[in-house]
């Protein structure tokens, strides 16, 4: 009994130190080291059968062909230029005016974060909307935070705007109509009340006059074909989604498509796009995978899906404003991406309601709203601004997120109750 006691600590402890090494980045050494190296200090201290760490790794499959579709997709549009192309048409678009032009980023955004997911927003929009502030001769910030909020208070529009959305569910995603009849409502709430805020907060910076003399770029034939490329992804997976058919396959299948057909009439080498792929996200994604398994092994998951029982059993949706508030401050302490995957092994454990799986899927989106660390977009949001030679630290970044997060959860939250 006690050494099963102490095999118990040790994956906790590994598991916990992993996690940190994740969110902190000790000697800024990649998040993806430190997943790996817990998932293999499991194996190794025979506290996890490698036979079982592999079957964990198995189960990502959906996850990698997902974001490994997307990856592709983003670094052509980066290369060719659409993201340029459409943050610069919205600031030709604002026509001096700042709060214009808040509001058609903001637009922006909302769309690159609903058909492209969250990492594309923050990851490729951002340096281009800071060009575009410079340009205008604008403060970047209030627009560069656009780009952070908005890849989390939109990730829920659709299946395919947040990884974590499939980490949740696993393969029992909900037909597209079954997923629009839950979440059309909190989504719009979402992002309408983080819009509401931001721009109340911004709104000294929105008085400033903006520059008019901006040149648009023009958007080459690699831009189009890449922009028809998202375009008919989008409209695929919305179609798999539909037909309720796993969505890695058909992304990755698209991403790769798109790409093909932009470098063959190019003439160009794929080396240049695969070597401007972030990939370093899937062994992260896949030492997580490792990780959670290994705590489900201590039984904690058991012990959890016997309190969301419990608490359902009182209160459906007493149960669903709980698990969706806890999941969405628990984000900002062990990121959203190993919640994700613990409360999704949870709640699937535990055959919850719609319900409750719906205010779990909230809280892991939108949560990481409140806090740098929350979630893998917003990292990498910050790295870019640091790339720009922008600087927003942690207790700033905490003080506007407490503002912009919670009336947002808590109307989506409200919205996913009332919708049933």
């Amino acid at each position: 009994m006690q050494m099963l006691i102490d095999t118990h600590r040790a994956t906790w402890s590994i598991a916990a130190l992993a996690t940190s090494g994740v969110i902190i980045r000790p000697w800024h050494l990649p998040e993806a080291v430190w997943a790996v190296l817990g998932a293999a200090a499991l194996v190794g201290l025979g506290l996890l059968p490698w036979t079982v760490a592999a079957h964990a790794i198995g189960k990502g499959t959906d996850v990698y062909l997902f974001l490994t579709g997307m990856m592709l997709l983003a670094e052509l549009a980066r290369r060719e230029g659409l993201f340029d192309w459409l943050a610069a048409l919205a600031a030709g678009r604002a026509n001096g005016s700042a709060r214009r032009l808040f509001g058609l980023i903001y637009g922006v955004g909302t769309v690159v974060t609903v058909f492209l997911s969250n990492d594309a927003t923050a990851v490729v929009l951002t340096p281009a909307v800071y060009a575009v502030t410079k340009a205008a001769r604008v403060e970047p910030l209030p627009y560069l935070f656009v780009c952070a909020f908005i890849a989390n208070a939109a990730s829920f529009v659709l299946p395919i705007s947040n990884p974590a959305n499939l980490v949740i569910f696993g393969s029992s995603m909900p037909p597209l109509t079954v997923w629009l009849s839950q979440f059309a409502l909190p989504s719009m709430l979402s992002i309408v009340a983080t819009y509401a805020v931001l721009r109340l907060t911004q709104a000294p910076f929105l008085r400033q006059s903006v520059a008019t003399d901006i040149e648009v770029p023009a958007l080459s034939r690699g831009g189009r074909m890449t922009a028809y490329g998202i375009s008919g992804t989008a409209l695929a997976l919305l179609i798999a989604s539909a037909r309720d058919t796993q969505l890695g396959f058909p992304t990755c299948l698209a991403g790769c498509i798109t790409a093909a057909i932009v470098l063959l009439h190019k003439r160009e080498s794929p080396w240049p796009v695969v070597k401007g792929v972030s990939w370093s996200v899937l062994p992260l994604v896949a030492g997580l995978f490792v990780l959670v398994e290994g705590l489900e092994q201590t039984g904690i998951l058991r012990s959890l899906s016997a309190v969301l029982n419990s608490a359902a059993e009182h209160s459906a949706a007493g149960a669903a404003w709980g698990a969706g508030i806890m999941l969405a401050l628990g984000c900002n302490v062990m990121n959203n991406l190993p919640a994700g995957l613990i409360a999704g092994a949870t709640v699937r454990s535990a055959h919850a309601s719609s319900q409750v799986i719906g205010a779990v899927l909230i809280g892991v989106d939108l949560g990481p709203n409140l806090s740098v660390t929350g979630s893998l977009a917003t990292i990498l949001w910050l790295a870019a601004l640091r790339r720009e030679g922008q600087a927003v630290s942690s207790g700033e970044f905490l003080r506007l997120g407490f503002v912009v997060m919670l009336p947002a959860l808590l109307l989506a939250l409200g919205g996913l109750v009332l919708s049933g």
